[in-house]
């Protein structure tokens, strides 16, 4: 994609594996300095010893271990690459955790919130800390990372469910909020990918995820699942200026035709269209749901 990115400096959460690895890479490729965090230590060292190598002259990294369910590492993490680099451009929240699995009364309820402070309040609290900074330079893009929780039901995944679809909530909210101020807020469904999570799912079996999740979990180990690249080129779209005026949207990395969008611009806005919102009867052919 090029260099879509030179001379921006995005902050990428739970960057030492998985997707966020992925996007980090992207972007470095794209030409943007990084500030990545996570909170494992030495994958986070891991993971920037690999990026480091990807960087150009006048590219940057910075790597910070942080709880993004925490003020006080948000605030900080945010601190130091403002101090590092002078400006954020970017930030895409992608750290998440599956939480708890098993029936929602079963569950232990620590481990039910814990999920919820890390997706919800995370994404919260990292999008809070980078607004003023954003609206003084007039401008900034907002990427939020969600899933199969936010349009569909995963019984015995509640924990995960209830905050993708919180988040996305969030996105389309905030991104009213923000849109006098150039700032772009946008979601991305980046597809059933092979990594970690995916092996959570397999570890816990059938009777703590449910037979039909385990099974389709099994089938997406062996088939390879949706490549990580998909995503990551997404979040490189959306991060740069092509994307522009494009906001509040749930957009998927592999069923939406994202790179057409900027000429649907006067189609997307003011529409519900990749938006979350309520099935009425009329949308499936129906006439008893009409009161007039």
């Amino acid at each position: 994609m090029g260099q879509l990115l030179k001379g921006k400096v995005a902050i990428i959460t739970g960057a030492n594996q998985g997707l966020g690895l992925e996007i980090a890479r992207h972007y470095i490729e794209a030409g943007a300095s990084v500030s990545i965090c996570a909170r494992d230590e030495t994958l986070l060292a891991r993971a920037k010893s690999a990026l480091s190598a990807k960087l150009a002259k006048d590219q940057k990294i910075l790597a910070q271990v942080a709880d993004v369910s925490r003020a006080d590492h948000v605030d900080f993490l945010v601190a130091e690459t403002l101090r590092s680099f002078g400006q954020i451009d970017i930030l895409v929240n992608n750290a998440g955790v599956y939480g708890p699995k098993g029936a929602v009364e079963d569950v232990r309820w620590e481990e039910w919130t814990r999920a919820i402070e890390i997706n919800v309040y995370g994404s919260v609290l990292m999008s809070r800390a980078v607004l003023p900074h954003f609206k003084a330079r007039k401008r900034g893009k907002v990427i939020q990372l969600s899933g199969g929780g936010a349009t569909s039901p995963l019984p015995k995944l509640s924990a995960y469910a209830v905050s993708k679809a919180a988040i996305v909530r969030f996105v389309d909210t905030l991104a009213e909020e923000v849109k006098d101020h150039g700032i772009d807020v946008n979601a991305i469904a980046p597809g059933p990918l092979n990594t970690r999570l995916l092996d959570e799912i397999l570890e816990a079996g059938a009777e703590r995820v449910g037979a039909s999740f385990y099974e389709r979990a099994l089938e997406q180990k062996e088939k390879g699942g949706a490549p990580p690249e998909k995503g990551a080129r997404l979040a490189v779209f959306l991060a740069s200026d092509l994307s522009d005026g494009i906001t509040g949207k749930l957009i998927s990395a592999i069923w939406d035709p994202w790179e057409s969008l900027p000429r649907h611009l006067d189609e997307l806005r003011n529409s519900d269209i990749y938006s979350l919102r309520r099935i009425v009867p009329g949308d499936r052919g129906k006439t008893w749901g009409d009161l007039g």
